[in-house]
């Protein structure tokens, strides 16, 4: 029997966040981020929070389908205004992951891995994804192009037993990997408080008023796959080569197997 959200404990649990008072849980749904892109462009507030038991079209990037059992899974979309300029948005991606990584090793004492930029991974296979989807505010004269809001999307797979055949080698669970189930809830909390803390980090960082270290510095501490990883990116006609680190804008660097320095914009990293 799939566990259920207790609303009420949830709400005050995040008590004091962006996210309080602003869930809704469904038991089934298409997508959530089109249910939150449909929103928000309806004028739905900042910290608008869509989570669901079953997604019959839940996506992942590059229009990727995300395999959502119901009721194992923690399926989710968030709707954020932040205040920075829309070159900026990949910063979400990473900043969202390092929330999920610090939500599942708080629930479960699993150490998650980051594959840039949105995939999260326990012992290589994927357990997880983030998809950021953003609307911009024309441009004014010289000034950045700003964000109007982004839609995040997360799918963590919490107590998934068994995959489609051909996501099997590739794919993971919680359960899977401790060998214990986990109540969804408790995910879901974790990860929007560490969400919360990590959008107030990030605002902080692009206003030059935070004591905190980078996102940079921290993503790269949180990811093995950003310093020398062997990897095949699907872009570009596609190429192999070696990870070296981010670019100041978040984007990964690989030395290719070609001689080139490689700057990835839309992932597609895969080991090689």
């Amino acid at each position: 029997m799939a566990d259920s959200f207790d609303l009420t404990s949830v709400e005050a649990a995040l008590a004091g966040t962006s996210f309080a008072g602003h869930l809704q849980h469904l038991p089934t749904v298409g997508s959530t981020n089109l249910l939150a892109l449909e929103a928000a462009q309806a004028g739905a507030s900042h910290g608008s929070v869509w989570v669901a038991d079953e997604q019959t079209a839940g996506r992942g990037r590059g229009g990727h389908i995300w395999h959502s059992i119901p009721g194992d899974g923690l399926y989710l979309s968030v709707l954020l205004r932040p205040t920075m300029a829309l070159v900026d948005a990949l910063w979400l991606s990473l900043a969202t992951g390092l929330a999920a990584r610090a939500a599942i090793a708080a629930v479960t004492g699993l150490r998650s891995d980051i594959r840039w930029p949105n995939d999260l991974l326990l012992r290589e296979k994927k357990c997880g994804g983030i998809l950021v989807e953003t609307s911009a505010v024309p441009s004014q004269s010289n000034a950045p192009t700003m964000l109007r809001y982004a839609v995040i999307g997360i799918g963590i797979n919490v107590n998934h037993r068994t995959f489609p055949e051909e996501i099997e080698p590739f794919a993971t669970s919680l359960r899977r990997e401790s060998g214990d189930p986990y109540p969804r809830e408790p995910v879901l909390i974790g990860l929007l408080s560490a969400l919360d803390q990590e959008i107030h980090l990030l605002e902080d960082e692009l206003r030059g008023a935070s004591s905190h270290p980078r996102l940079l510095e921290r993503f790269e501490g949180a990811s093995t796959w950003v310093r020398g990883k062997h990897v095949r990116v699907d872009e570009d006609g596609g190429y192999t080569g070696v990870t070296t680190g981010l670019d100041p804008r978040g984007f990964l660097r690989v030395a290719g197997d070609d001689g080139e320095l490689h700057t990835v914009l839309s992932g597609g990293v895969r080991p090689f």
